[in-house]
């Protein structure tokens, strides 16, 4: 005797329905990023590029000079690529060469102490970034923080020290220092920098004013005073716009040519912009060293691009910063 078996529930002939659908309808494409891509984007990627290429250029030409000697630098061979390689101008910079193989490459056979103008650069760029973002951090906490009377007032005054030209101020600093009996020194060259810039203050004041102030405003029940709540609270928070401000702080002191001329004439405290400077005056036999300079510039351009590199995530951080709301 054969068991008949019961018919199917209405449920379970609905599930099996659901799936002979979906397995009947075919699978979807996955999305090609290139059929998103509109004459409007397309056109937007070729202007950067373009413009990319039009920042680059100059910098690749420099390493093409650098890579070639003088005599082939004025045959009138402008390609792309240099028609003679040679590491002999780096060699010379940095003072590997004897007298006779840097006039050979069509050099004029002065001393360029390159190391020695890097390590200066380095000890003021250092001494200026440290005072700077010190110095800067508690005023513009001061300026977002403190109340006081005619705190606005002083901040917009200070602020219109940005109107100034730097070059203003030259004298009444050399007088200063000269008096002081500072000139030729790491002190002078850092001094009018070290403290407080306007530029500086006004940047991070701006960091200050975007965090909340609960924190704050609970570590002060706690009994913690503006120093600790500097410290321990605002400085952690800070830290990407600190990092982006000693960044800044550091290459405005790099490239710095004018106060160090005035204020570093002795050898032993000369920075690698005034050497440059010096070096370009040197006259070879035929004219100018330019692929000596091109070299030395190269060669000076590394320890900038070296902190890029490393810092150039904290760069992008502080852009994104908001602070805690």
């Amino acid at each position: 005797m054969s068991k008949s078996h019961p018919p199917a529930a209405p449920a379970a002939r609905g599930r099996s329905t659901a799936t002979q659908r979906r397995s009947a309808v075919p699978p979807r494409r996955l999305a090609v990023p290139w059929r998103r891509w509109r004459p409007s984007r397309a056109a937007a990627w070729l202007i950067l590029i373009v413009l990319m290429l039009v920042t680059l250029l100059p910098f690749y030409w420099i390493v093409r000079t650098a890579a070639t000697t003088n005599s082939s630098l004025f045959t009138g061979d402008q390609s792309f690529l240099p028609p003679e390689p040679t590491w002999v101008n780096f060699e010379r910079v940095l003072g590997l060469s004897s007298t006779e193989e840097a006039m050979a490459a069509g050099g004029s056979g002065a001393e360029f102490d390159f190391l020695l103008y890097l390590r200066n650069s380095v000890i003021v760029s250092v001494l200026i970034t440290v005072g700077q973002v010190t110095f800067c951090a508690m005023a513009a906490y001061a300026f977002a923080r403190l109340q006081w009377r005619g705190r606005e007032a002083v901040f917009y005054v200070f602020l219109a020290a940005l109107l100034i030209p730097p070059v203003f101020i030259v004298i009444p600093n050399f007088v200063l220092l000269n008096q002081l009996g500072l000139l030729d020194t790491f002190a002078a060259l850092a001094a009018p920098y070290f403290f407080v810039t306007p530029f500086m203050v006004f940047f991070l004041r701006q960091f200050f004013l975007g965090i909340s102030t609960e924190m704050e405003e609970a570590a002060r029940i706690d009994g913690a005073g503006h120093p600790r709540i500097f410290l321990q609270i605002d400085v952690p928070i800070m830290s990407a716009p600190l990092s982006t401000a000693a960044i800044l702080a550091y290459v405005i002191a790099w490239n710095e040519f004018m106060w160090p001329l005035v204020a570093g004439s002795d050898e032993s405290v000369r920075v690698l912009t005034v050497g440059l400077s010096l070096f370009r005056a040197g006259q070879p036999q035929a004219g100018p060293d330019w692929t000596g300079l091109m070299a030395a510039t190269c060669l000076g351009a590394v320890p900038v691009i070296l902190l890029f590199l490393v810092m150039g995530r904290r760069i992008v951080d502080s852009i994104q910063f908001t602070g805690l709301r």
